[in-house]
């Protein structure tokens, strides 16, 4: 079980700190949350019923330790762009890689002026490249769901933004 365990750690524990650190753009808070959805996953362990891949159910058991956190903490928005801009360069990332700095933070300033749903569905889909399946898992949505709120998603950044680049031209798969 041990070696279970840490075997589970070691191949997903980067993505879920990459997803969790989008959500809070804060590099200690990330880890923090990252330590506490794997404690919760490993105490619920026995109860994974692999209706999912083992990484679509960390990611949202992620999310709800995420919202439980902010919960706590009564924050309503996850994205701040006043405080820690400079986070954005601890996080190594193809996504961050493929766009210049400037644009990151003018794409994720953006996001962060959308509705919660509209940023969830945004994260998994185009930054993590969850499948509409496993975010439809991940969220707790119908695959319906995720196609029409992705949609809606993407129009509204599209506005927000103020730009059509590839990464929100792409079509609803």
């Amino acid at each position: 079980m041990e070696e279970e365990i840490e075997q589970l750690y070691r191949e997903h524990s980067d993505a879920v700190y990459r997803y969790l650190f989008l959500l809070v753009r804060n590099k200690e808070t990330a880890e923090d949350l990252t330590q506490d959805a794997f404690f919760k996953a490993f105490k619920r362990l026995s109860s994974y019923r692999g209706e999912a891949s083992e990484a679509t159910w960390l990611m949202r058991i992620a999310r709800n330790v995420t919202y439980d956190h902010f919960r706590r903490k009564r924050i309503i928005r996850f994205f701040s762009f006043e405080e820690d801009r400079h986070d954005t360069e601890d996080l190594e990332t193809p996504e961050f890689s493929a766009l210049r700095k400037e644009e990151a933070e003018e794409l994720y300033a953006a996001i962060s002026t959308l509705k919660q749903d509209y940023k969830d569905v945004i994260i998994l889909r185009k930054v993590q490249e969850y499948s509409i399946k496993d975010t439809a898992f991940i969220l707790g949505w119908t695959e319906a769901k995720v196609k029409t709120k992705q949609t809606r998603a993407l129009d509204a950044l599209k506005r927000a933004y103020g730009r059509k680049g590839e990464f929100l031209n792409e079509p609803v798969k």
